[in-house]
């Protein structure tokens, strides 16, 4: 294994660490001054500063840096992009500054891969460009969609058209005011095998039938001012044009998107997580109780060490899997993927839990230390639960022997 990276990473790596720490960080507390918050999604808006440092970013040319494709981003593989994904991880608003932020960068991987000239001038571009966002709608209240053959949506083709049913939530960026599309899944032929039934449509935010019921809360936070949203499809009709790839390519399309999305999740969890730590550690080297310093109590100093060796261990194993993604492809890097999805949130989970015990009261209301607890805690449901992930390592492990 090689983990060695290239001289542009190391270049961009400098340049992105340098902006979060003097741009990104300094101005998170402006952000939420700016945030208007409401029960309504539809008065929600975008904080000025949020602009701001998106257009210094993109002159600076810290731009789309997650995707290899050198046409439409910065030409870095999974190895080279890790790091810096680990960095944009040490704060909530980096990731969207550089415009690598989910669910656009899943979806903008699909259309580079697999959409038309047409889907990619319509929407690629302008995702590229900033101007818009995007959801990705898969996950359904109505069934257990940790198996995502379950799904009961449909997106029937009929003549030149195809027709969009079914209620979908969880769809990440609904609420956002910039949101032009959606990516919907849903099955088109229910007779085919089981993973060529479904497909995936391109739907325009403003299409007719598409509903946005409400957003759903998280911890009984809205996340504005992107949301999560539950959302009905009724009788939406779209050209068969809007279907990417063609019909019953669904689930091949979602199995090439969710290997780079997980490595980004993955480093942006450890990055947060190393906040964490600095948190706790400058909490515990400052703090006085009984006499002496908080990192002289208790078992305070285990909680630091097995802290820094978590998240040490399980960046190597995140950068193990994009090696091998990038070497061998995702299906030869299956396992390696699965278990840094189970690893990564559990050890930000972790440490942040640490960090705020030993904020004591203050830490059960610090801003930060919430966020970065209910990222942890939400990780280990997005993308596939933790059981569905241990399930499949164990699957290979097993056939080894079978």
């Amino acid at each position: 294994m090689d983990f060695e990276h290239s001289e542009r990473a190391r270049q961009v790596m400098v340049q992105v660490e340098r902006f979060v720490n003097e741009r990104v960080v300094p101005n998170e507390k402006t952000y939420y001054a700016q945030l208007v918050g409401s029960e309504d999604w539809r008065e929600w808006k975008v904080p000025p500063i949020l602009e701001e440092l998106k257009a210094e970013a993109k002159g600076l040319g810290l731009w789309n840096l997650f995707l290899p494709d050198e046409e439409y981003g910065a030409g870095l593989d999974n190895r080279d992009y890790a790091p810096i994904a680990e960095i944009t991880g040490r704060s909530f608003l980096a990731p969207e500054v550089f415009n690598c932020s989910a669910p656009d960068t899943g979806n903008a991987e699909v259309l580079v891969k697999y959409g038309s000239e047409e889907q990619k001038q319509r929407w690629l571009a302008p995702l590229l460009a900033g101007e818009i966002r995007s959801c990705f709608a898969m996950t359904e209240p109505a069934v257990a969609s940790s198996d995502a053959t379950n799904m009961q949506a449909t997106c029937e083709v009929i003549g030149d058209e195809v027709v969009l049913n079914g209620q979908k939530w969880w769809s990440s960026g609904a609420g956002d005011p910039r949101c032009g599309f959606f990516i919907f899944m849903g099955v088109t032929d229910p007779n085919a095998g089981r993973h060529e039934r479904h497909s995936m449509v391109l739907v325009p935010a403003d299409a007719a039938g598409l509903e946005i019921l409400r957003m759903v809360p998280v911890f009984g936070h809205l996340d504005e001012p992107h949301g999560h949203g539950e959302l009905l499809f009724k009788d939406v009709r779209l050209p068969v044009s809007s279907i990417i790839a063609g019909p019953g390519r669904g689930f091949e399309i979602a199995q090439g998107r969710l290997g780079p999305g997980r490595i980004h999740h993955c480093m942006r969890a450890i990055g947060a997580a190393e906040r964490a730590l600095q948190r706790l550690c400058e909490r515990a080297t400052h703090r006085v109780a009984f006499g002496k310093r908080l990192s002289e109590l208790g078992g305070n100093r285990d909680i630091i060490a097995n802290s820094r060796m978590a998240i040490d261990q399980a960046r190597l194993l995140t950068l193990k899997a994009a090696w091998a993604l990038d070497t061998m492809g995702t299906m030869a890097a299956l396992v390696d993927i699965s278990a840094i999805k189970v690893i990564a949130p559990n050890v930000l989970q972790s440490v942040v839990d640490a960090a705020m015990q030993i904020h004591g009261g203050e830490g059960m209301s610090d801003p930060e230390l919430n966020r970065l607890f209910l990222m942890a805690r939400a990780l280990r449901l997005a993308d596939g639960p933790d059981e569905v992930h241990r399930g499949l390592v164990a699957r290979l492990e097993l056939k080894k022997y079978s």
